[in-house]
């Protein structure tokens, strides 16, 4: 790269661009620019030269062509090492340009303001700055491109020292701009996308585009052989373990945001006070109560084994009493909707505690789709958001309908197992888990795993599973455990003999006619 001897500057986002201007001045090197950054500059006092005057041709449509010259682009795309080049520039009187300076008209942020209207959207799409990010990055052998103003410190530092920029910054700032260029596209199409009626948009494209912005590497991935970092989704404002801010702790883990979002998904499912603590992404603990720190002494003792160096969720501000009990033992982090100032002071105690701040409350609108990875490929679907409004309206499917206290358990019961790793079985009390089996292939076993961990006696349980029993020997099973009364989702081959075994038992069944699986 030749020495910097004229840059082009147009910014939409003028953060740090006067000082910038100010040190490319001093350097000698001419400034030409358009529009409200030309005007900026010229009442900052420094000389600039309107893009209109460089290129002989004014400013037209609105501003809709600005830059969209040959003088421009030539400038800017001309190889200074290719005679033919250099020979068809000059034969045009097209001027070198050698660093070019622009970001993008805010197009997310207009779409982000009430009452956008299409025709809003579509005047603050970008044309000429793209254009001209795209052309300087094509050449970035020959021409500097910045799109961000975290850059200008050290464009302008490594231009002071040798009055132009490395090879190897100019390659990182090409990179970037293909990544600004293509996130910038993206919006817009996601934008366009939603504004299509529900009745003609297509669920699933044929072109699946998705975009995350880096928020931070993590020290390993699931295990410290792998190397990881954290994502964040675009756009995205539901309350979520993706936007919480970390008060306090050591950096989280890649276990640690899978275990914070199950946990804190399933606070979600509960409007009362309530707590929920994951082990290795399976609820270990959960429990409702009138108060918070009752609600996780409750979910802390279903499994007490587990619950240590577990990740916990609250769905209400964490108080001082509830700090207390945290500070009584080891865990790995806590999400919740704020902390009371006397309960940060507690848990200062625990210094290497991650607490994460989800926001004023864990209540939004859920957004978004799932996927999961797999070799070559992914596989994309819905959330599953399902949820039972009044477990009462389900069909009774035994002689014996459950009674109210068993229907509240049953509620209960439905939501936790909705997050547990399939073959999921869970038996619970009107408030609280008191055994679960999680990951099993055998729902059999499951069953009998759920026994196995509960810490207290299960006679007067509901159990509530994920899918289907296959076969009556898991529900013989709970019913020999002391469990009264069981949700599922029916559909099996052999529903009628687990509805006999039920009646048998003198057990009460409802069938949501939902599927869990969770995998």
């Amino acid at each position: 790269m030749a020495k910097v001897t004229r840059a082009l500057i147009s910014v939409s986002n003028k953060d740090g661009i006067l000082d910038f201007a100010r040190g490319l001045s001093k350097l000698g090197i001419e400034i030409l620019s358009t529009g409200g950054t030309a005007k900026m500059l010229r009442d900052a006092g420094v000389t600039v030269k309107d893009v209109s005057e460089f290129t002989g041709f004014p400013e037209m449509l609105d501003g809709r062509v600005k830059t969209l010259h040959p003088k421009v682009h030539g400038g800017i795309l001309g190889r200074r090492n290719n005679p033919e080049h250099v020979k068809q520039m000059r034969q045009h009187g097209i001027e070198p340009i050698d660093l070019v300076v622009v970001n993008l008209y805010p197009f997310e942020q207009t779409v982000a303001k009430a009452g956008c209207t299409l025709e809003e959207a579509i005047e603050n799409i970008d044309i000429g700055g793209p254009t001209m990010l795209r052309s300087a990055a094509k050449n970035y052998n020959d021409v500097a491109v910045v799109c961000s103003p975290r850059d200008y410190g050290r464009v302008l530092e490594e231009l002071r020292k040798n009055g132009e920029v490395s090879a190897k910054t100019r390659f990182e700032l090409c990179r970037t701009v293909f990544l600004h260029t293509a996130r910038y596209d993206g919006a817009i199409s996601a934008w366009l996308d939603s504004q299509v009626p529900a009745d003609e948009k297509t669920r699933f494209p044929n072109i699946l585009t998705l975009q995350f912005e880096k928020v931070q590497n993590l020290r390993y991935g699931e295990n410290p052989h792998q190397q990881g970092a954290f994502y964040r989704e675009f756009g995205r404002k539901e309350p979520s373990i993706a936007h919480a801010k970390q008060l306090q702790g050591k950096e989280m883990s890649f276990n640690n945001f899978l275990d914070a979002n199950s946990a804190l998904e399933l606070a979600k499912e509960y409007d009362g006070t309530t707590a929920v603590i994951v082990k290795h992404n399976n609820p270990c603990g959960v429990a409702t109560a009138a108060n918070l720190a009752e609600a996780y002494r409750k979910a802390r003792d279903c499994d007490p084994v587990s619950a240590f160096g577990g990740v916990i969720a609250f769905n209400r501000m964490v108080d001082l009493e509830t700090a207390r009990e945290l500070t009584a033992t080891f865990v790995e982090a806590v999400a919740a909707p704020e902390f009371a100032p006397e309960a940060l002071e507690e848990l200062k105690k625990k210094k290497d505690v991650r607490l994460l701040d989800i926001g004023p409350s864990v209540r939004g609108t859920p957004e978004g789709m799932d996927l999961k990875k797999v070799v070559g490929g992914l596989v994309y679907q819905d959330r599953d958001l399902g949820r039972i409004a009044d477990v009462r309206t389900l069909r009774v499917a035994t002689k014996r309908t459950p009674t109210d206290d068993e229907y509240e358990a049953l509620a209960f019961a439905w939501k936790v197992c909705k997050h547990v790793k399939s073959n999921a079985i869970v038996f619970t009390a009107r408030d609280r888990t008191v055994g679960i089996g999680a990951g099993q292939m055998s729902r059999l076993d499951s069953v009998k795993i759920a026994k196995i961990k509960a810490q207290s006696p299960l006679t007067g349980t509901v159990l509530a599973s994920d899918a289907f029993f296959p076969f009556r020997d898991g529900l013989d099973e709970a019913a020999g455990a002391g469990a009264t009364a069981v949700i599922q989702p029916g559909g099996s081959l052999k529903d009628d003999e687990v509805i006999s075994a039920a009646d048998e038992h003198g057990i009460a069944m409802i069938m949501t006619g939902m599927r869990h699986f969770r995998h």
